[in-house]
């Protein structure tokens, strides 16, 4: 039986998962629409108008560039930052809430995480 192509994410995809983590606010980066947690960005617009950057640990990053090269990616801009591009066509709906709480995790203030615990 062949495989169901899904329907491709969009930037409101991803704007409505990134508006449920908390202390989340929309937001600019480099021109483009981003949201920031306490300042701190856990997604972005790319320039590309295809995809988003993401916050990620090197590690996380190559694996899953390793293991998924149509969704996952970098640029040689990005190459020594802990950030990651993420085809919005490619990436899996499944993936993207993930990718986006750990990001959150990552970047929030210890205490809207500890206050969050029971949410997330």
């Amino acid at each position: 039986m062949p495989k169901k192509k899904s329907i491709p994410l969009t930037f409101d995809d991803a704007r409505q998962i990134a508006l449920t983590l908390p202390g989340v606010e929309e937001s600019t980066s480099y021109g483009t629409p981003a949201f920031k947690v306490r300042g701190k960005l856990i997604l972005r617009f790319h320039q590309d108008g295809e995809s988003l950057v993401v916050p990620v640990e090197f590690a996380d990053r190559e694996v899953l560039m390793t293991e998924q090269p149509d969704a996952f990616y970098i640029t040689d801009h990005y190459l020594n930052y802990p950030l990651m591009l993420v085809r919005l066509s490619a990436v899996r709906a499944d993936q993207l809430p993930d990718l986006l709480r750990q990001a959150w995790r990552r970047l929030a203030p210890p205490s809207l995480v500890a206050a969050s615990h029971g949410l997330m």
